[in-house]
């Protein structure tokens, strides 16, 4: 007969080696036997604990989702004025200057083009403008941005960008969410997120005139993330500048005074039902909308109005010259958000199509959009410098992706998300720098490669947040604006 006290390896009479003669010991299968109730104790005792847990009183109202929060270490700079320009400006007919290509125009790309390609493409082309050395850092500018060159001791360039999508949406939400293939939060609410607003008036991320293609209100989305830190648009790229206004921002024919009495009524109503209910993002994002909205009736208004702004500075944006006055308007409500502590303000140069993707006719699409914005772009970075705001502000220019050096018909260039350049201004970055390089012909991102993956990390380490440690949990996932990747580029650092 077994002994159920006896080690159930051990069936020879024998005491289980190292147990003394006499010691009671227990079995594996008495010991499951005898704690079965015991796991059902702890089952219940779990469960007691939510309950307690959703009995408990919650707050009656969420806390202001923007109130502004401690950087992870000193920032560099406060805010971001991120200047987008859609469709893919061609770096090769702007700031990244190929004697080779010049050279050798016409004649075939001596080494293997990219395996997956948007579209074919010939020999290469030349750029029909000339570059030209600006500033003591020698910078190379092309005779489309003779505004912006005489900026370029401000800049820093990076020549090495790449990213991984041909196609524009894709790119778009790359660049602006750090994920080509998913909803996911789009950098100015990761940032908003992560340092909250300087003024409890104003949204904390605000993007004017934005394009609705390729993505559309998900480049400027907070997804998972609360809706406090969406972007708040202002028009959209189909809108003139001077038409575009934040919608019902005016409160018509109802006195201040009602207004309040109604919010007040409606926060009492929704905050009851939080208290009942428990958390609901949703309804907690509403609340917040309608305080904010009341709020904004005071001071957007004065934001939006530029007949207080000098003759000056009108002439210095190109407000009243045609060709640069609707994006001249944009950069010139850029500063005054910005300056007013708004933490992210997004400026877009686009029309109802893709502005820069330029596949064919490059001469004068190219032409007609620098002449848009080269003077507007130079007056932003001037006022900001001239006003002290720059050293705290980061200026952000670039596209989705830039353009091969090889030809699409006689005078067009294809997408190349490959290598492509981007500049930066101010907010901690080393002035008339440039960083990485393209290949001889500008085809590939080749020396010191910045992903997107990297450019945000570095964006966030300018902003004093550790890309790795700003994360956001949902669906049972840590998620993150660089996702699993990302290194800052640390020689840019001023």
């Amino acid at each position: 007969m077994h002994d159920e006290n006896m080690d159930e390896g051990n069936r020879s009479g024998r005491p289980a080696r190292g147990l003394v003669p006499g010691h009671r010991c227990t079995s594996r299968r008495d010991l499951l036997r005898r704690s079965a109730v015991g796991f059902g104790n702890l089952a219940l005792l779990a469960l007691l604990q939510e309950e307690a847990a959703a009995a408990a009183p919650r707050p009656a109202a969420p806390a202001n989702p923007l109130h502004v929060r401690p950087a992870h270490f000193p920032a560099r700079a406060k805010r971001v004025i991120f200047l987008f320009h859609t469709g893919g400006p061609s770096h090769l007919d702007t700031f990244d200057y190929k004697p080779l290509l010049q050279r050798d125009h016409g004649k075939p790309y001596p080494f293997p083009k990219p395996r997956v390609q948007f579209a074919d493409t010939g020999n290469l082309l030349r750029s029909p403008w000339t570059f030209r050395q600006y500033g003591e850092s020698g910078s190379w500018v092309s005779d489309l941005f003779p505004h912006v060159a005489e900026c370029v001791d401000d800049l820093c360039f990076l020549h090495s960008v790449h990213g991984t999508n041909p196609a524009h949406g894709g790119a778009l939400l790359k660049l602006h969410t750090g994920s080509d293939n998913f909803v996911r939060p789009s950098m100015g609410s990761w940032i908003t997120y992560g340092l909250g607003s300087e003024n409890s008036n104003l949204p904390g991320f605000i993007t004017i005139c934005p394009t609705l293609a390729h993505g559309g209100a998900n480049n400027w989305g907070s997804a998972f993330l609360p809706a406090a830190y969406q972007g708040t648009p202002i028009g959209n790229a189909a809108v003139p500048a001077d038409q575009a206004r934040i919608r019902y921002i005016q409160p018509g024919s109802i006195p201040r005074e009602a207004q309040r009495l109604q919010l007040e009524l409606l926060g009492s109503a929704n905050r009851a039902h939080l208290t009942q209910a428990g958390p609901e993002p949703n309804l907690e994002g509403r609340i917040h909308s309608f305080e904010l909205a009341f709020r904004m009736q005071t001071e957007m208004p004065e934001i939006e109005d530029l007949s207080t702004e000098s003759q000056a500075t009108r002439e210095l944006y190109g407000l009243d010259e045609a060709v640069t006055a609707n994006f001249g308007r944009q950069c010139l409500l850029a500063r005054r958000l910005s300056e007013r502590g708004v933490r992210f303000v997004q400026v877009t140069h686009s029309n109802s199509e893709v502005q820069w993707d330029q596949h064919s006719d490059l001469r004068n699409g190219h032409a007609k959009n620098a002449k848009e914005v080269d003077l507007p772009i130079a007056a932003l970075l001037k006022d900001l410098k001239a006003r002290g705001l720059l050293d705290e502000t980061l200026v952000i220019w670039g596209g989705e992706f830039g353009r091969t050096p090889t030809a699409q018909g006689n005078d067009g260039r294809d997408h190349n998300p490959e290598g492509f350049t981007m500049w930066l201004a101010g907010g901690g970055v080393k002035p008339g720098f440039h960083y990485g390089a393209t290949d001889d012909y500008g085809f590939f991102a080749q020396q010191d490669k910045l992903h997107i993956h990297d450019f945000h990390a570095t964006l966030l380490h300018l902003l004093g947040l550790d890309h790795t440690r700003l994360t956001y949990r949902f669906a049972g996932r840590d998620f993150r604006l660089t996702d699993v990747e990302g290194v800052v580029a640390k020689a840019i650092l001023a």
